[in-house]
This record gives C-alpha cells, structure tokens and sequence, in this order.
C-alpha cells in the first residue's frame, strides 16, 4: 500500500492534471477553437506525414485519454480536417490522414495552446522545476525510456 506521501501525491498529479487541460480548453474555447483533443488527434495525423494512421495507431498515439477515437474521427472528417483512405495493406481497414484544412487549424491553434501551457504551466516553475518534473515524468512514462 502506498504511504501517505505517495497518496498525497497521486492525488495532486491527478487534480493539477485536470485543472490545467481545464484551463487549456478554457483558453481554446474562449478564442472559438475546438477541443484540445482534436488539435492532440491532429497532431499526432501531422507527424505520421503521408503514410498516416490507423485509427487503433491513432487512439494509442493521443496524449489525451480518448476512448471515443471513432466519434472524434468522425468530427475531424465531417469538419474536413481529416481523410478517411482504405488501407493498402488490408481492405477492410482504413487509414487516417490530415488535410490541409486540418494544418491550418494546427497553426492557427498553437499560439493559443502554447500561450496556455505557459500561463497554466510553465510560469509557475523554475527551468530547473520543469527539467526535474521532466525527469520525473519520464519515470512514469511507459512509452518513453528515461534519458
């Protein structure tokens, strides 16, 4: 069983988790953008370049927790922001990649996203707070190798 300490704080990372991403979406809805999960979906679309994903790739690439990545897709289609393509390599599977509508949106968010992550996140901690939260979060990372 964890000790206090570790109780005290698991339940910090979580509460300042969502508090942040709260004010993030905050931030993106108040300048008329959409969910920070699609812009998360939609980079993730960017860096897999021309070859793009599947959407199983995709859920398991989102920094958010999305566990409704079709309904999501969906929007990012409707909206013209992704393609849907069937997969080369399996008839039955399809393919997910960004447009250049999809891009636009990318720029257009990010100055509003980063100015968020500074003000929610980084103006609050030294340089050497976020290399050592960095450091920390790696530990946790499964999917990263600490450095």
């Amino acid at each position: 069983m964890p000790d206090d300490e570790a109780q005290t704080s698991w339940a910090r990372l979580v509460r300042v988790s969502q508090s942040v991403l709260a004010s993030v979406e905050v931030d993106l809805r108040r300048e008329g953008f959409p969910p920070l999960a699609q812009y998360d979906a939609l980079l993730e679309l960017r860096r897999a370049g021309d070859k793009g994903l599947r959407p199983f790739e995709l859920r398991q690439e989102m920094l958010l927790a999305q566990y409704s990545v079709s309904r999501l897709v969906d929007r990012l289609v409707k909206a013209g922001f992704v393609d849907r393509h069937d997969s080369e390599d399996d008839g039955r599977g399809q393919v997910l990649k960004i447009t250049s509508s999809g891009r636009d949106l990318l720029e257009a968010m990010w100055p509003i996203y980063g100015k968020a992550i500074q003000n929610h996140f980084a103006v609050k901690l030294s340089p050497t707070d976020i290399r050592n939260l960095a450091h920390l979060m790696a530990q946790l990372d499964t999917r990263q190798p600490v450095k």
